[in-house]
């Protein structure tokens, strides 16, 4: 017969639901979202590629798109992703020589990720606008 503490209904791993979201979790989640992104928007560079080596006109269609609000909104998070995604990669690079894995620096590596994606984002398009 079963114990009345084995009669609780709990779940039967550990899930989202069940931990209170902590910053390396949510970064962990993060990596993996922007992983994906970036796979859908390397799309975009192959279609501005393909664009320049069909012509002029094809270039300036593709130039259009990307130089419109919605187009520029794109590329930025694009260039977000990309950045963060990369940042993150650096993050478990050093989590591989066994550095910072305590759970402060970690949190720390974290934030640093998050902080540091956003303000590289923000350089690189105004160091754009500068040389547009």
């Amino acid at each position: 017969m079963a114990t009345p503490a084995l009669e609780q209904k709990r779940p039967l791993s550990p899930h989202l639901s069940v931990f209170r979201p902590i910053i390396t979790m949510v970064m962990s989640i993060v990596h993996r979202i922007t992983g994906a992104a970036l796979y859908f928007g390397t799309l975009l560079l192959v279609v501005w590629l393909v664009a320049a080596a069909s012509g002029p006109e094809a270039f300036e269609t593709v130039h259009g798109l990307y130089g419109s609000i919605l187009g520029r909104i794109v590329l930025a998070l694009y260039t977000w992703t990309l950045i963060h995604h990369m940042l993150g990669g650096i993050r478990h690079l050093i989590w591989d020589f066994q550095l910072a894995m305590d759970p402060p620096n970690a949190s720390r590596l974290a934030w640093a990720t998050i902080i540091g994606s956003v303000t590289l984002t923000i350089l690189i398009w105004i160091a754009a606008y500068i040389v547009m």
